[in-house]
């Protein structure tokens, strides 16, 4: 289980990113993160991920501190997939899933280019394998960058805004496809998509101003944000 415990994170220039932040989030399941910009969403998802170190509070992964994990450890129980995607514009998609297990699994090219391609069989975009990123879509370069955060078999994977780029038939269908992964990888989705969230989540985090205002149900996090705007 991924939990945190009274976490505090201020930014350099003063910003309180989040504040006494304490979470467990389930495995085996799809998290929705929600929140107003500016409500944390992000900062969490950052501390999370180990990118920034709280100054205050404890994040422990499986009981484990993840700020005294080994590094390699680390990154095979949990990955992200940020906003911009990161996809390496002078690599192929075949080039750029293959990566992480080369170099961090130190497998053989075969054993991952096999594995590669049927990651990519299992999204659909096996026909991509030797385009570049700037040869394809918002939608197929998003299930790429998620095919490249699956090949280590996380047991997390924290997603920023991972419909951004999507139209709505795209993200139905991308949610679909989650779905059908999460027995094996927990999904946490840092989200300001209501809609989408709604449909695939089980369980959700309402941010506001730093602080965790309601955990639960998909849809209590759903009728607070709604009775909030009413």
């Amino acid at each position: 289980m991924l939990k945190l415990q009274n976490v505090s994170y201020t930014y350099p220039d003063g910003t309180i990113g989040i504040r006494d932040v304490s979470l467990e989030l389930p495995a085996e399941h799809i998290v929705g993160i929600l929140g107003k910009s500016g409500s944390g969403k992000t900062t969490t998802l950052r501390c999370m991920g180990r990118f920034v170190k709280p100054q205050k509070g404890r994040i422990t992964l499986d009981g484990q501190n993840i700020h005294t994990m080994n590094t390699l450890e680390y990154r095979k129980k949990l990955g992200i997939v940020f906003q911009k995607l990161f996809l390496f514009p002078h690599l192929n998609v075949l080039e750029n899933i293959m990566l992480a297990p080369r170099h961090v699994l130190k497998k053989d090219d075969k054993e991952v280019e096999e594995e590669s391609m049927e990651m990519l069989s299992q999204l659909g975009v096996d026909d991509l394998s030797e385009k570049y990123p700037s040869e394809i879509s918002g939608g197929q370069a998003q299930r790429v960058a998620i095919a490249r955060g699956l090949m280590l078999k996380p047991e997390y994977l924290l997603l920023d805004e991972p419909t951004s780029a999507l139209d709505v038939q795209t993200s139905r269908d991308f949610g679909t496809w989650l779905q059908s992964l999460q027995s094996d990888t927990t999904f946490v989705i840092v989200t300001h998509d209501v809609i989408f969230v709604e449909e695939i989540a089980s369980f959700g985090v309402l941010l506001d101003e730093g602080r965790v205002k309601t955990e639960g149900k998909i849809g209590e996090i759903i009728d607070e944000i709604n009775a909030s705007i009413q």
